[in-house]
């Protein structure tokens, strides 16, 4: 199979041509058409198989059809969420590489330093957000975020998330959340406790 046959827009494909992607890979096979569809997804995948891709392909294309309806100033559409300044910063320039023909504006933000840089490109208006929680929670309580646009959520890493202590963060970030949405959860793992942090926060259910 081919990108071209997941009914991916031309601006994206443009991107993934120009670096030289031609064919998902099986996460990406998998997650793209699911998620193109709007429905809520729990994905198992290891680091380096491409879920990155998974999510920001189909988050990227909901986000320019939203902005075609909805031509006025740019809100905080979509939310990914992911445990460290690293992962955030990768995410962010997959987001770059994937939408760089489509007008799509993202921006990360992490702890660790100034947030004044970060709050400005917040204030300039973005469609877009990466974030690790520590950093989120304290521009949210300080009133330079927002979530209540939100129709894209992402959970990256679910895993190491608990592993590092931050599901009590993860649950104050979702409470502020639409309840309509669509909810996509990545772990490289799946402990018990992941599938009922999916199970209770989006639509996935236990067959």
């Amino acid at each position: 199979m081919k990108f071209s046959e997941l009914g991916i827009i031309d601006p994206i494909l443009k991107a993934l041509e120009a670096e030289g992607y031609s064919q998902p890979t099986p996460i990406q096979e998998q997650s793209i058409p699911i998620l193109m569809r709007g429905r809520d997804l729990l994905g198992c995948a290891q680091t380096g198989t491409g879920k990155t891709a998974a999510f920001a392909i189909p988050i990227l294309q909901h986000l320019i059809k939203d902005r075609m309806q909805d031509s006025g100033s740019r809100k905080i559409r979509a939310l990914i969420v992911t445990p460290t300044r690293e992962l955030a910063i990768q995410i962010e320039e997959s987001f770059n590489v994937y939408g760089k023909y489509t007008g799509v504006k993202n921006a990360v933000i992490f702890g660790g330093v100034k947030q004044g840089p970060q709050t400005t490109k917040l204030r300039h208006g973005i469609d877009a957000l990466i974030a690790t929680p520590g950093r989120l929670l304290d521009l949210m309580n300080q009133g330079f975020i927002s979530l209540r646009d939100i129709k894209y959520f992402v959970l990256d890493e679910a895993d190491r998330m608990l592993d590092m202590g931050f599901i009590h963060d993860i649950k104050k970030i979702i409470a502020k959340l639409p309840e309509k949405r669509q909810s996509l959860f990545f772990s490289a793992t799946m402990p018990p406790d992941i599938i009922a942090l999916s199970q209770k926060y989006s639509a996935i259910r236990k067959e």
